[in-house]
């Protein structure tokens, strides 16, 4: 059965905005539109008075955001990347502090829908840009790098334990133009995984360096923390372990003093301690795995501006 385009259902949607604490008049940023769940969920809870900018570097998604919340006064959003939320907020006239931000990480329904080669089954190219207007595409890479970087890329980027064969088998079998074509290769290298599809990892290692997401991740995570006014919330969910690890330690060293080496007369450094974290990482329940099975990997972390 085909994708339908425009449906998404948000992951831990309720989770995450009880975790924002949304108040009338206040200014909030959706830093991954998507379909604009998270964004109109925010919008009915921040009143007449409330602001929210929203970012996507997906022009189909900021498409659907003009359709579906463009008339409202309250809502605006930017075609670009995240990191770039310092920078436009001000271009926006957004000169209330940030009250809350909300990050959901990956990849939407839609874009699995949209014929870029990030499904298994796509007989389109192999593109994987969420921003088609700007860089290399998967294909173009994997028909040009080496063995050794293709291999490097797929174990950084994926953890894939038989990146190396995998490498391997895609120098030898190149050109490589489909999606299809590439996870019907990787099915076919010994030692596949078989409990998920077995080009999950190549997948997302290729997804995640074609861009740049988890460099552009560790850099805005820092500018929602300079952003975020004191008591402002941040949330964030992430859907594999690369994600998580930057979330994870990113609250963590936000919000312990850096230990004073053992021995010296000084006392631990708080200048860093910014961030509170707020409660335990939430994961979906089994309703709401059962219902969206993309969501049984999410995991959401927030943490609060002191």
């Amino acid at each position: 059965m085909a994708l339908d385009a425009d449906r998404h259902e948000p992951v831990l949607l309720k989770a995450s905005i009880e975790a924002l604490r949304l108040k009338p008049g206040g200014t909030y940023i959706d830093a991954t539109y998507g379909r604009g769940g998270h964004s109109a969920a925010i919008l009915q809870n921040i009143g007449g008075g409330g602001r929210l900018l929203a970012f996507d570097k997906d022009e189909q998604a900021c498409a659907h955001a003009g359709k579906t919340l463009g008339r409202d006064p309250r809502f605006s959003i930017r075609r670009a990347s995240f990191t770039a939320m310092e920078l436009l907020l001000t271009e926006e006239k957004m000169e209330a502090a940030v009250e809350g931000i909300i990050f959901d990480l990956g990849i939407s329904s839609p874009q699995l829908a949209a014929g870029r080669g990030f499904g298994f089954n796509d007989e389109s190219s192999l593109d994987m840009r969420m921003d088609t207007s700007r860089g290399i595409t998967a294909g173009e890479w994997l028909n040009s790098a080496g063995k050794s970087e293709i291999a490097r890329v797929l174990k950084d980027f994926g953890e894939e334990r038989n990146a190396k064969r995998i490498s391997a088998l895609i120098a030898d079998s190149r050109p490589l133009l489909t999606a299809r074509q590439l996870a019907d290769l990787v099915a076919s290298v010994p030692g596949a995984s078989v409990e998920k599809h077995p080009a999950t990892r190549t997948f997302l290692a290729l997804r995640l360096f074609i861009n740049n997401e988890l460099e552009e991740l560790a850099e805005a995570l820092g500018h929602a923390r300079r952003l975020l006014c004191r008591g402002g919330r941040l949330a964030v969910i992430s859907f594999h372990s690369l994600e998580d690890r930057i979330v994870k330690h990113f609250i963590r060293d936000h919000s312990q003093p850096r230990k004073a080496p053992p021995g010296l007369p000084v006392d631990d450094d708080y200048s860093n301690v910014t961030l509170r974290p707020v409660g335990r990482p939430v994961v979906p329940d089994a309703a709401e795995v059962a219902r969206n099975p993309r969501a049984r990997s999410a995991r959401l972390r927030v943490a609060e501006k002191l």
